[in-house]
C-alpha cells in the first residue's frame, strides 16, 4: 500500500479553502477513481494526468489509484488539481522520492505534454494561503510554505506581498525541484506600475453642465442617470469618468484585480486601471450580478471600484435593473444557490444613460418626436421608483449645437479635473474614511447637517417633491459633497439648492 499527500486550494467565492489531495495506490485492477465532490474539469483530469506523466518519461502505474479531494463536501472545480494529482501518483508509486511536502501547496492544469498551464482564481489562493500561514497557531512549518504555479500565474501572485512563489513550466521542473536535482528559483518580480490612459475630458464639447455633474460624481463616488437624444454625448461622457477618479490605492487595486482573477479575466498591463464595464442591454440578471452552478462574479463586481455603465436604460429586463437595488446600498452581492453560496464585492459606480422617449427624440425644437403620452409612460414605467430612488444626480442632457461642435475644444483637461477631484476625496477621507456616497444615516446627521437656511430648504423639498427617507438622505449626501468642492466646513443653503436640482427628476 502506498500513499501521497499533497496541498492545494479551491475556489469559493472570493475565499480559497484549503484542499488536501490523498493519493492511494492499491493492488487490484487497474482503475483510476476521483472522489471529493470533482466536478466534469476536475473528473477530466485522469487523462490529462495519464498522458502527462507518460509524456515526462515516467511510467503511469497499472494498479487501483484512488484521489481524495477533501473535505469531502466542499466541491471542486476546474483544472487546478492536475499538478498535485499527478505529483502524488508519482510519490505513492516511488518514481518521485520528496520530502516535506507540508511546505508546499501545488496548483496547475496540466497539458498532455507535461506542461503547466495558467490557472484562474492564483489572487484569491494567494491571498488565503497567506491569511492562513499569520494566523496560524504553529507557524514553524507554515512560514515555510511555498506555492509551487504555473510561470504564466506567476506574476498574479507576486502582487500578494509576502509570498514565496515557486514558477514552474512543466511537470518535470517541479519532479526534479522535489528530488533535489535542479531547484527552481523563487519569483521575487513586483508589478511595475503602468501609465493610465483614460479617454480625455477635453474631447467633449459644450455640455458644461453635464461635465460639472459629472465632477460632482466623480468626487462623492454618486451615481448618475442621464437623459437626452441621441448623439448628445451621453455615453462620451460616461467614457470619461473613469479618468476623474482618484488613482486606486494598493488594496483597491489588489480587490479588483482578485475578483478578475476570478473571471479569469486578469491582465498584469491593467494592474490599478479602473475598470469600465459596459454590458449589453439583453444581458441576464446572473450576467450583471453574477451566479452560475459554481458561482462566478458578474458585471457589477468586476466593476468593483470602478464604473458599470449601463446604456439605453430602459431597454434592460426590469428583473436584470431591480437585481441592482440591495449590491447598489450594501457593496456586496450574495449569490445564493441549492448547493453553492458565494459572496463578491460589488463596490460599483453606476452610470447610467436613457432616451427621454422611445423615439429619442422627446422636446426636439423641430418636433422630431412622433410617441405618444402613452408611449412615453410606458417607456419610463420600466424603471421602477425604487430603483430610481437608489440614483443620486439626474440630468438631462441637451444637443450639442452646431456652434459648439466646430468650435476648437477649450475645456479642462481630466487631468485637471482628477487633481481637484483627488483633493476633494481627500477631505472626505480625512473627516470619515470613505467616499460620502457611502454615508449611513448616522454619519450624515453627523458630516451632513445643514445650515438654518439650507434646512428650511430642504424641508419645502420635501413636501413639494414628495421625497423619500432615501431621498431625503441622498439629497444631503449630494450636498455635503458640493460642500467639500468648494472647501466648506458646513452645508449651506446654496449647496442643497444645486443637490435638489440633480434630485427632481427628468424633466417630461
Amino acid at each position: 500500500m502506498a500513499l501521497a499527500v499533497l496541498r492545494s486550494r479551491a475556489l469559493s467565492g472570493m475565499s480559497a479553502p484549503e484542499v488536501t489531495v490523498e493519493v492511494h495506490l492499491a493492488s487490484g485492477l487497474p482503475a483510476f477513481t476521483l472522489v471529493g465532490l470533482p466536478d466534469t474539469e476536475v473528473k477530466e483530469a485522469r487523462e490529462r494526468v495519464r498522458a502527462a506523466i507518460q509524456n515526462c518519461g515516467f511510467e503511469f502505474p497499472q494498479r487501483r489509484i484512488t484521489v481524495n479531494l477533501a473535505p469531502a463536501d466542499l466541491p471542486k472545480e476546474s483544472g487546478r488539481f492536475d499538478l498535485p494529482i499527478a505529483l502524488g501518483i508519482l510519490i505513492a508509486s516511488g518514481q518521485l522520492k520528496a520530502k516535506n511536502l507540508d511546505a508546499y501547496e501545488f496548483a496547475g492544469e496540466l497539458a498532455l505534454s507535461g506542461e503547466l498551464r495558467a490557472i484562474r482564481g492564483t489572487l484569491a489562493m494567494c491571498a488565503a494561503m497567506r491569511r492562513d500561514v499569520h494566523t496560524a497557531v504553529n507557524t514553524n512549518s507554515a512560514k515555510q510554505r511555498s506555492f509551487v504555479l504555473p510561470a504564466q500565474s506567476a506574476p498574479e501572485a507576486a502582487l500578494i506581498h509576502d509570498m514565496h512563489i515557486l514558477p514552474a513550466a512543466t511537470l518535470l521542473q517541479v519532479c526534479a525541484h522535489l528530488a533535489g536535482r535542479e531547484m527552481l528559483a523563487a519569483y521575487g518580480v513586483s508589478p511595475a506600475p503602468t501609465e493610465v490612459f483614460y479617454p480625455d475630458l477635453s474631447e467633449v464639447k459644450g455640455q458644461a453642465p453635464a461635465k460639472r455633474v459629472l465632477e460632482v460624481a466623480a468626487s462623492g463616488a454618486h451615481s448618475l442617470l442621464m437623459s437626452g437624444p441621441p448623439g448628445a454625448g451621453k455615453s462620451m461622457l460616461a467614457q470619461r469618468l473613469p479618468g476623474l477618479l482618484p488613482p486606486m490605492t494598493a488594496n483597491e487595486a489588489l480587490e479588483s484585480a482578485a475578483v478578475h482573477s476570478l473571471a479569469g479575466l486578469f491582465a498584469i498591463e491593467k494592474w490599478s486601471h479602473r475598470a469600465f464595464r459596459s454590458p449589453h442591454h439583453t444581458s441576464s440578471s446572473v450576467a450583471l450580478v453574477g451566479g452560475g452552478s459554481s458561482p462566478r462574479p458578474g458585471e457589477i463586481s468586476l466593476a468593483h471600484y470602478g464604473i458599470l455603465f449601463l446604456d439605453e436604460l430602459p431597454e434592460f429586463a426590469r428583473s436584470v435593473l431591480e437585481a441592482l437595488r440591495e449590491p447598489l446600498e450594501s457593496g456586496v452581492i450574495h449569490v445564493s444557490r441549492a448547493a453553492r453560496r458565494a459572496e463578491f464585492p460589488a463596490r460599483f459606480q453606476l452610470v447610467a444613460a436613457m432616451n427621454p422617449c422611445p423615439c429619442g427624440f422627446l422636446g426636439d425644437a423641430l418636433g422630431k418626436c412622433r410617441c405618444t403620452p402613452d408611449q412615453v409612460a410606458r417607456y419610463r414605467s420600466k424603471l421602477s421608483g425604487p430603483f430610481l430612488d437608489r440614483i443620486d444626480l439626474m440630468l438631462d442632457i441637451p444637443a450639442v449645437s452646431e456652434s459648439e461642435l466646430s468650435a476648437r475644444g477649450t475645456g479642462e483637461t481630466s487631468a485637471v479635473v482628477q487633481a481637484r477631484v483627488t483633493s476633494t476625496r481627500a477631505i472626505q477621507t480625512q473627516r470619515q474614511g470613505k467616499p460620502n456616497a457611502m454615508l449611513t444615516p448616522d454619519e450624515i446627521d453627523l458630516h451632513a447637517a445643514p445650515d438654518a437656511a439650507g434646512a428650511a430648504l430642504l424641508k419645502q423639498a420635501m413636501a413639494k417633491l414628495s421625497l423619500s427617507a432615501r431621498g431625503y438622505h441622498r439629497i444631503l449626501k449630494v450636498a455635503r459633497t458640493l460642500a467639500d468642492m468648494a472647501g466648506e466646513k458646513q452645508v449651506s443653503s446654496p449647496d442643497i439648492a444645486e443637490a435638489i436640482q440633480y434630485r427632481r427628476g427628468l424633466s417630461s
